[in-house]
């Protein structure tokens, strides 16, 4: 089995979302937009998911499901899927860690490691 049959790339982007967030509530909220893209040669479905969501206080929310936002996308050699959620945290500065769980159309299954990312209110981290 070639490293290039099933490659799959992740990318994340942050935000921090000012208006739903309460820091004297200790709520703050952070969008995150992942693209994932298939840059091996076989196609494959995203099954399920685990996240590791972490703050400064080392508290750590463990999230599993089927797909991404109610989907289980196929994603084509050379495509991406691109999708939008949130997390919500008691502490300005987290970060968040995964796998998604695929399987390419060949039947091999495999997991994709989603790098970590950090989350963090503006002007927080430099």
């Amino acid at each position: 089995m070639s490293e290039k049959q099933y490659d799959i790339r992740i990318i994340a982007e942050t935000e921090y979302v000012t208006d739903q967030s309460f820091p004297d509530e200790e709520r703050y909220v952070f969008a995150y937009t992942i693209t994932i893209t298939n840059t091996g040669l076989t196609a494959a479905t995203l099954l399920r998911r685990h996240w590791l969501i972490t703050d400064a206080n080392c508290r750590v929310q463990e999230v599993r499901g089927d797909g991404v936002i109610g989907e289980q996308p196929h994603i084509m050699p050379g495509e991406s899927f691109q999708y939008t959620s949130a997390a919500v945290l008691e502490t300005p500065v987290g970060c968040m860690q995964g796998t998604y769980e695929m399987v390419a159309d060949d039947g091999v299954d495999f997991d994709v490691q989603i790098p970590v990312f950090n989350l963090s209110t503006p002007n927080t981290l430099h």
